[in-house]
């Protein structure tokens, strides 16, 4: 095992934050896991789990030994009846996964194109797009827990996945001992660290092309029934155009859950503001669109310090100084300073809190 001592974590990050880790280790087997959690001096000392970087916002140097997972791998493991199950390791870029799958002839993940950071960050966020959310595709995933060192694989049920949301973003309902074993229906986050994960890929697939902007889409290309090659490659195209590349413009993607009301409430709202973007849930309960939330309130392309909204999504906060410099680049006190004011103005109109997506350590 080795110990890494005062990293920068500036090119770890998709928002370019300058900051340092104390002490890092780069994961690249379940074993430097245990072997970490078996030393008698960093063993004791708190852990942060570390991806791609893509939805964390550092507002100082990080203090907790800092695992940065680099689990490689992907593979066909099983096929079922109905699915085809493919494994990744948790370092794996959540992209090249969903490309990797498409070359391979199985289609499924294609809607999820292009949101960046690793596969082993997908089910903490349950992430999703155009219509898809990771847990429709997900089959199990393989973690370790962070006290006792041992292995467990967790389904889909154990997961408790909802909207942006997981077992993973809870924390335990009660402090553990030094050597207890997770309870059922416990609260994973800082608790376990995922190291692969399983995708079940439907054998008989169809599109998922009931989001707008792929039927917008799927209208100009003249196609009836789409590929799943040619959603990929539309997905990638909507994304690009509407989204910052975190190489030239640090971000950490959208920025606030896209909230849910009561249908009574929508109504009040709709009474007052008729063109408020709004999606009915299943349960009855109206997804709001945070972004034009956040547009009605003249936020879009306006810069507090070095932290803006982005001129093209309201959803998204930017890193308006130089992500490749120390100095010139933006803090995270700074971001989350004009994350409050959005989170202020918002509420002060339309009386809904938004809450933010990234991890703010």
């Amino acid at each position: 095992m080795l110990v890494e001592k005062n990293v920068p974590l500036q090119h770890s990050n998709t928002f370019g934050i300058a900051a340092r880790a104390h002490a890092l280790v780069r994961v690249r087997s379940e074993d430097d896991v245990r072997a970490v959690l078996a030393d008698p001096f960093w063993g004791r000392r708190p852990l942060l789990v570390l991806g791609g970087g893509s939805n964390i916002v550092l507002t100082g140097d990080v203090e907790p030994v800092v695992l940065k997972m680099e689990i490689q791998g992907m593979r066909v493991v099983e096929q079922t009846p109905t699915a085809w199950i493919v494994e990744a390791g948790a370092g794996e870029r959540w992209h090249d996964l969903v490309a990797w799958t498409l070359d391979q002839g199985l289609p499924g993940l294609e809607n999820l194109a292009l949101i960046p950071g690793t596969v082993g960050a997908s089910p903490v966020q349950n992430i999703g797009a155009y219509g898809v959310e990771l847990q429709d595709r997900f089959a199990s995933l393989d973690a370790i827990d962070l006290v006792t060192g041992q292995g467990f694989t967790l389904d889909a049920a154990q997961c408790a996945f909802s909207y942006r949301d997981s077992v993973f973003k809870h924390l335990p309902a009660e402090p553990a001992g030094p050597r207890a074993a997770i309870p059922r229906g416990m609260g994973l986050a800082g608790r376990a660290v995922i190291t692969r994960v399983r995708f079940a890929l439907p054998k008989a697939w169809k599109p998922e092309i009931g989001y707008l902007d792929i039927e917008r889409k799927r209208a100009e290309a003249g196609v009836e029934q789409p590929t799943a090659r040619q959603i990929f490659d539309w997905v990638c195209e909507i994304r690009r155009a509407k989204l910052p590349d975190p190489e030239v413009l640090g971000n950490a993607g959208s920025f606030f859950k896209n909230p849910t009301v009561s249908a009574e409430q929508c109504a009040d709202i709709i009474a007052r503001e008729p063109r408020i973007v709004h999606y009915p849930l299943a349960d009855g309960t109206i997804k709001l669109a945070a972004g034009w939330l956040i547009d009605a309130c003249g936020w879009k392309g306006k810069t507090m310090g070095k932290a803006g909204v982005y001129e093209r999504q309201a959803l998204v906060l930017v890193n308006r100084g130089d992500r490749h410099s120390d100095d010139a680049s933006v803090t995270g006190g700074e971001v989350m300073t004009l994350a409050r004011a959005i989170q202020t103005s918002v509420y002060e109109r339309f009386g809904i809190r938004l809450e933010p997506e990234p991890v703010v350590v």
